[in-house]
């Protein structure tokens, strides 16, 4: 069974969503899962796993953290700068790139993931990978 998400914006617990609420406009996502919360604050949303026997993914696993639009909007810059790193050879593997970032940002590699930072920790990113 899996575990809510909890808001970090409301603490309230995230709603199972499809993403024809989130993406009205976006056919292709309309039936893909969502974890979603609007209580009274800017919408936050993270998309989840696909459902995969291989992996043990039911569907619902979320792939981050909820985030809002500022959020998004960091992560992709940090996505932006930080992905050519090791899809254009600047390191070996993604992995690498990974090791590399978590050293540089001082923190352990198992939370070093775009999708699971927050505001700071993407901030921190861009400069870094900017820097190099």
């Amino acid at each position: 069974m899996n575990k809510t998400p909890i808001c970090p914006y409301c603490n309230s617990e995230a709603q199972l969503v499809k993403g024809k609420k989130i993406y009205p406009h976006r056919p292709d996502l309309h039936m893909l899962n969502f974890w979603y919360c609007d209580n009274g604050h800017d919408p936050a949303y993270v998309g989840c796993h696909k459902a995969s026997a291989t992996h043990l993914h039911t569907g619902e696993e979320p792939l981050g953290r909820l985030a809002n639009a500022e959020l998004r909007k960091l992560k992709s810059e940090a996505h932006a700068v930080f992905d050519p790193l090791w899809k254009n050879g600047k390191f070996k593997s993604r992995g690498k790139a990974y090791n590399w970032l978590a050293n540089t940002l001082n923190i352990p590699k198992v939370e070093c993931h775009i999708g699971m930072m927050d505001e700071q920790t993407c901030k921190r990113v861009i400069q870094a990978c900017q820097k190099l």
